[in-house]
């Protein structure tokens, strides 16, 4: 009889941790769904990139699945800080208005290509770093497959488009520079007066025509990019 109580005890605690991992394992279900749930909903079926803030109560239906939003919202929240408001500065320092800012302002198109190489590298460390915290992540296949695509909405595509930006900023002020130092090595054969330019000698007329026709095309090319990252915001 002994032996039965005591093997009797043993069945009644292996039940009650089969009991204790099944209620585990239907957690883990419900948490998958609520976030698989809001990943689709609150992500993918919205037009442009939205990463919203999940509530206190939202985030806590997630259960673990909270930290595999945390790679999405850091990457977003580190980009913000580090790439997309610096960028917005140096886009107003380096801009120009007119002709004469290519002379009287060259010191800040020099600190803002400057700026643009700094930026450049946060955008790859905020990239590699959530790639990095992506690739760890352990995700079963019917969550995966939705949360790769949120990623991949979030993450990847901004940043790819941000960085096409960079080459075609990086050469407008390039070219910006050098038409700047030709006028002021032509400064007596360039006059400026306003948005008027004067220029007296014929050779250096042509070249700084075909400067100013490089200068136009490299400026397009960042609008168009900019027009491709603001349809992706939106969704357009």
């Amino acid at each position: 009889m002994r032996n039965f109580v005591q093997r009797f005890g043993a069945l009644s605690l292996l039940l009650a941790f089969s009991f204790a991992l099944v209620a585990c394992g239907n957690k883990e279900a419900e948490q998958r769904k609520a976030f698989t749930t809001y990943l689709q909903t609150r992500v993918l079926d919205k037009p442009g990139i939205h990463v919203p803030k999940p509530t206190a109560e939202e985030k806590a239906s997630f259960g673990d699945y909270a930290q595999h939003y945390a790679v999405i919202t850091d990457f977003n929240e580190g980009m913000n800080q580090s790439v997309s408001q610096p960028m917005t500065q140096i886009m107003a320092k380096g801009g120009l208005r007119s002709i004469g800012d290519l002379v009287s302002r060259r010191d800040d198109i020099k600190s803002a290509k400057d700026g643009l190489a700094g930026l450049r590298t946060a955008l790859d460390q905020q990239t590699a770093k959530a790639d990095a915290a992506h690739a760890q992540l352990k995700q079963p296949d019917d969550l995966k497959q939705v949360y790769d695509k949120a990623y991949e909405k979030t993450v990847t595509a901004p940043s790819a488009t941000f960085k096409e930006v960079f080459p075609a900023l990086d050469a407008v002020f390039d070219s910006a520079l050098a038409i700047g130092n030709y006028i002021e090595q032509n400064k007596s054969k360039i006059q400026i007066s306003g948005s008027t330019v004067s220029v007296t000698d014929p050779v250096v007329q042509a070249e700084f025509n075909k400067m100013l026709q490089q200068l136009n095309g490299q400026s397009s090319a960042i609008n168009a990019a900019q027009r491709k990252m603001q349809a992706m915001v939106r969704g357009s």
